[in-house]
């Protein structure tokens, strides 16, 4: 799993490259300095807490041109995300999502094509 040092620098680069507003990288950077504690994710089966990562993928190279993890507690401010970098998500059912997350899915829950940037997204609940 990915180091919060270095989610927090990838929060810093979607920033700076405008993907996040300040306002979006403050709550992710907030939420990655309650890991230490309690936390803000939701708490999954046997008290751990969950995470929702969000992963775009460029079909050309196989690189991951984003690939950003969350606590679920978050998740109206992921799907915001997950809008920005897919606006083809404009006639998915975000409020489906946000259910399937609360009966307590795991694993790949979205995967979405898009054929004419040349890009899979991925959403997976860890």
């Amino acid at each position: 799993m990915t180091t919060a040092s270095e989610e927090r620098l990838k929060i810093l680069q979607m920033l700076e490259e405008g993907k996040i507003t300040a306002q979006e990288a403050t709550t992710l950077l907030r939420a990655l300095g309650g890991r230490r504690s309690a936390g803000p994710g939701a708490p999954g089966p046997g008290g751990t807490h969950r995470y929702l990562r969000i992963q775009v993928t460029d079909m050309t190279s196989g690189s991951a041109k984003v690939n950003v993890t969350i606590p679920t507690g978050l998740v109206s401010v992921g799907l915001r995300m997950a809008e920005r970098f897919a606006p083809e998500f404009e006639g998915f059912d975000m409020q489906e999502l946000e259910e399937l997350l609360a009966s307590g899915a795991a694993g790949k829950i979205v995967e979405v094509m898009d054929e004419e940037d040349n890009e899979r997204v991925e959403i997976y609940v860890e």
